[in-house]
């Protein structure tokens, strides 16, 4: 499965990405792309051999354009998967259409709490006791996609985001690779019964394949 990658910032989920499937489980990251020149994921990315591409918005009218000049980058390079690492920009028709049910996200808060931009801040000004990360599809909403796979910490005495983000970052770096695993190996789909609930594990003999497949013929997700 080749896989793209979107980031903006440090790129420590790339990396976990690089280090644990790159090359093996069937993955392949073939791209990474950037809407900041200065990012040092696409330095990652350059010292393991992958092609980079930056997507600033200043080069670019509209966000459609960018998203559009993004899909073609994506795809020239046999992009099955996007994945956005970090990546702090909101994805539009252009790329979701072209990569319709194969574009996954991560985020650190147990969805449907606190969706968007510091979902940590919002955790700690709520006073949750419990935190955690979420992947999931991407869709048209905010972090509104079905979930794939989610995991919780116990934090009670949790007092600022940088505290918390330092204890979730290893639950992300795992979440993200074993999704990306799972999808490389065929054990991710949406429930037939039900496009809100994705399914994990091995599939049933005759059912159709591939997240991909399911999602699109929805035609809303």
């Amino acid at each position: 499965m080749r896989v793209g990658v979107l980031a903006s910032g440090a790129g420590t989920n790339l990396q976990a990405l690089l280090d644990a499937v790159h090359g093996r489980d069937g993955v392949r990251i073939v791209a990474v792309a950037s809407d900041r020149p200065g990012a040092p994921a696409l330095e990652r990315a350059r010292r393991a051999g992958v092609p980079t591409r930056v997507f600033a918005a200043a080069e670019f009218g509209q966000r459609t354009a960018r998203d559009a000049a993004l899909a073609d980058w994506l795809a020239e390079r046999g992009v099955e998967l996007v994945v956005l690492a970090g990546y702090m920009q909101l994805l539009s028709a252009p790329v979701l259409e072209r990569f319709r049910g194969r574009v996954i996200n991560l985020h650190p808060a147990l969805l449907p709490a606190f969706p968007g931009l510091r979902a940590v801040e919002q955790a700690l000004a709520y006073g949750v006791k419990v935190f955690g990360v979420t992947v999931h599809f991407v869709d048209e909403g905010v972090d509104t996609g079905p979930v794939i796979l989610q995991r919780a910490l116990e934090l009670p005495d949790a007092r600022s985001e940088a505290e918390v983000m330092a204890r979730l970052r290893p639950l992300e770096h795992e979440l993200l690779v074993e999704a990306v695993r799972l999808i490389a190996a065929d054990a991710v789909r949406i429930d037939p019964e039900n496009p809100r609930r994705v399914v994990v594990g091995p599939r049933a003999g005759g059912e159709a394949r591939g997240p991909a497949a399911q999602a699109g013929s929805r035609g809303g997700r």
